[in-house]
């Protein structure tokens, strides 16, 4: 229909190079609000915002990732009456329960405020941000969409101008309601978001109407048979949806009472309202966000994973599988080594520096060495979708979230944020080790350990470096603290970078499997 097929590489390169951008303007804007709503008007955010995935989930059916699996089966086959398909029956159904749950959220958000909100100045921004389930969904399958044919350019530029429209629209809204009150201005920050995906939804439906520009009438209009294959296809599209949907569905669940959970076992610990929140959005909004950041690597790699071990599964070839999976894992691990470095290390200096909050370091530190684990999470799960185990996915995350949720109750009635932040490590843990089981009871698993090996390495020597990096430019240089900082974190990961180099990391491949795990 117009769009080129990208290699896996390439659309991974596509996705990475896009991720590091909205990233980097994903953090900006997170400053931009710590800045302006301060730790409590983001703690009313984070206690807002947990309930949307409960709708977008209900609304998505998980389709999105049914309809990438799909439409590269049906790529593989050249099947392009099957693709229109999937795609007249998934928007349609998305379409139509987007805008019944919105108006049900809309009429019914008093009595959904006073069940799950633990603050309630939180409500207006509850409020603001409900009209963005129905852009989310539509959105959602067109990425699917796009997915599916293999060419992630849209998803990359749709990012992009989301997130610049989102911090555009944030910079002039909050300022203008601030003087009314922290909880008007958190509304005003929501109801950003809504503008910005708007934008990026416009810009992938005129991507989609570009791509059928040169057909006719004739060739665009789904013909009888598309309709009455309808029912089989929305068939074929629940069966790998629906397990996503459970699978949501418990973990939106598990983010809408969070806060609530949350704030009730930091009462229980001995600390008010007001400082529950206000450390819930140090946590959420601060060093979560910072732990996140480096993981677009992971993430550009697993959404292009997805459709690639899906087609790789559909033509039987098991050395394309395990090649594509041995990427991911050499990814996660390369990556993740010198993030969780960074993000411990100089986990204070960083809260410091970005957000003015020293405190929110603790809880960075605490969380980096588990956090790791999440760099191998990411593909693991692709790879259970690309397999078709969504509903092995579906049954991990149910068993992770009552885990994590009992942890976090209980830690945090006893330890504080810090308990409540030691929860969300083991679950990560936890998450991670169900999904590498489930992958190599599936197609095996085989991993080189002389990587490990390396890529240690080049941890300990850029450890070393950049703290006598860090050490000389406070001490001698004294251009400030976010030089230091800046210096360091660039000395230790050009160190890094040419350990790997000198160790051949980065070049080698196994010609022989190692340590095979089913």
């Amino acid at each position: 229909m117009g769009l080129n097929k990208q290699s896996f590489i390439r659309g991974t390169f596509v996705l990475t190079l896009s991720s590091f951008f909205t990233k980097g303007l994903g953090f900006v804007n997170g400053i931009v609000l710590a800045r302006f709503l301060g730790a409590e008007g983001v703690g009313l955010l984070m206690i807002a915002h947990p309930l949307l995935p409960l709708f977008i989930t209900m609304t998505e059916l998980g389709l999105p990732v049914a309809i990438s699996k799909l439409v590269s089966e049906a790529e593989v086959k050249g099947d392009e009456a099957r693709i229109k398909r999937i795609l007249a029956v998934s928007l349609s159904v998305t379409g139509t329960l987007s805008v019944v749950l919105t108006l049900a959220a809309l009429f019914g958000s008093k009595w959904i405020a006073s069940i799950v909100l633990a603050d309630q100045r939180a409500y207006y921004a509850m409020v603001a941000i409900t009209p963005i389930i129905p852009i989310i969904a539509m959105s959602a399958v067109l990425k699917g969409y796009f997915r599916g044919r293999q060419n992630m350019n849209p998803l990359a530029l749709s990012d992009i101008l989301e997130n610049v429209a989102q911090i555009i629209v944030i910079i002039g809204v909050v300022n203008m309601l601030l003087p009314y009150g922290i909880a008007y201005a958190a509304a005003g920050a929501m109801g950003a978001s809504v503008i910005g995906e708007g934008v990026g939804l416009l810009y992938l439906f005129s991507v989609f109407k570009w791509a059928n520009r040169g057909k006719s009438k004739e060739q665009r209009r789904f013909v009888p048979s598309v309709r009455l294959k309808g029912d089989r296809t929305l068939r074929d599209l629940l069966r790998i949806g629906l397990p996503m949907t459970g699978s949501g569905f418990i973990h939106s669940i598990y983010h809408a009472f969070l806060p609530l959970v949350i704030t009730k076992s930091l009462v229980l610990a001995g600390v008010g309202v007001e400082m529950a929140t206000k450390q819930f959005g140090m946590l959420a909004g601060y060093a979560i966000p910072l732990l996140f950041l480096p993981g677009f690597f992971t993430q550009s790699l697993s959404t292009a994973l997805i459709p690639a071990i899906s087609e790789a599964s559909a033509e039987g070839d098991t050395r394309l599988m395990h090649s594509r999976m041995d990427m991911a894992m050499r990814t996660g691990l390369l990556v993740g080594v010198p993030c969780t470095v960074i993000l411990y290390m100089w986990a204070v200096p960083l809260t410091t520096v970005v957000y003015h909050s020293p405190e929110a370091g603790v809880l960075l530190q605490l969380l980096a060495p588990l956090f790791f684990l999440h760099y191998f999470e990411a593909p693991l799960k692709a790879i259970l979708l690309g397999l078709g185990k969504a509903s092995t996915v579906m049954w991990n995350h149910i068993m992770t979230n009552i885990f994590e949720i009992s942890l976090i109750f209980v830690l945090g009635s006893n330890l504080g944020i810090r308990g409540v932040a030691l929860g969300f490590g083991l679950g990560i843990l936890m998450l991670t080790v169900l999904n590498f089981y489930a992958v190599a009871g599936s197609i095996g698993f085989y991993f080189d350990f002389r990587m490990v090996i390396k890529a240690g390495i080049g941890g300990i020597v850029m450890t070393v470096t950049g703290l006598a990096a860090h050490r000389f430019l406070e001490q001698h240089v004294q251009l400030g603290a976010t030089v230091a900082l800046l210096g360091a974190i660039l000395v230790s990961l050009l160190v890094y970078a040419i350990t790997l180099q000198a160790t051949r990391a980065l070049r080698s491949r196994p010609k022989a499997p190692t340590i095979p795990v089913s």
